[in-house]
Order: C-alpha cells, then structure tokens, then sequence
C-alpha cells in the first residue's frame, strides 16, 4: 500500500517451535511477529536502543494473528512487515507469513509511542514520523 515502509525477515521453523501435531505451535507466530517488527524498526530508526537513547520506546496495545496453513518444523518462511503511516501516538503494522508463495498467516500489531522512562504516551516525534517516511519513498 501507498505510504508504508516495508521490511522482510527469513526465518526457519525451528523443533522447539512445533507442538505434539508437528505444527508450530501458534504462540510462536507472535514471537516471530515481533522479531520482525523488532528488525524493521532496527532498519528504519536505528533499533530500540536509538529509541530509548531518544527518549521513546513502544508498548503493544492489539494484536490479531489470522492462521491460514500450518507451519512445520525445518519450513523456511518469510516474514513481511508492512508499517503504515503513525497516526498521533500508534503506529499499526501488518505482516504476512509465507512458505513460498503459500500465505501461512496474516497479523497485525498496533504499538504506541511511550516516554522511555515514566511509560506515558506520547506522540511521535517528527524524526521519526521523517524517517517512517523516507522509507515508505524508497522502492
């Protein structure tokens, strides 16, 4: 979609991950929700660190994960990450899981932004709504 910077993270569905059926257990697609949302903001504002460092952090408020085909033990996926444009103080991304072309899970996550030290919210500061933006321009 117009506007969003996108990030993609590989991954590989490790033993530990997968329930008594051979299926990755479904906690597990949050946590890797997570890992990429967790890479994408790496790529785009520098990592959590710079985020604390510049006074803010991120607390997730919703999540929805949507299962469409399990995922198995040594299955190589893809994570992508869609983040849209913040709005006041959210910020919603939204993430596909796939096996190939096979489209295993859809998610969403909305985080706000927080003071990184009392945890109230805040708005985001444009530097980083700038740089939200400039990779949303980047093909």
């Amino acid at each position: 979609m117009s506007g969003d910077a996108y990030f993609s993270m590989p991954l590989r569905v490790r033993y530990v991950e997968c329930d008594m059926q051979g299926r990755a257990f479904n906690g597990h697609y949050l946590t890797w929700v997570d890992m990429a949302h967790t890479e994408a903001l790496r790529g785009l504002a520098g990592g959590h660190q710079t985020l604390t460092e510049r006074g803010i952090d991120v607390v997730v408020v919703n999540a929805e994960v949507q299962f469409r085909r399990p995922a198995r033990f040594d299955d190589e996926l893809v994570v992508d990450v869609a983040i849209e444009p913040p709005g006041h103080t959210s910020l919603r991304s939204r993430y596909r899981i796939e096996r190939g072309t096979e489209l295993i899970a859809e998610a969403a996550l909305t985080h706000v932004c927080v003071d990184a030290t009392s945890f109230e919210k805040l708005p985001w500061p444009d530097w980083f709504r700038d740089r939200l933006a400039a990779a949303a321009d980047t093909p």
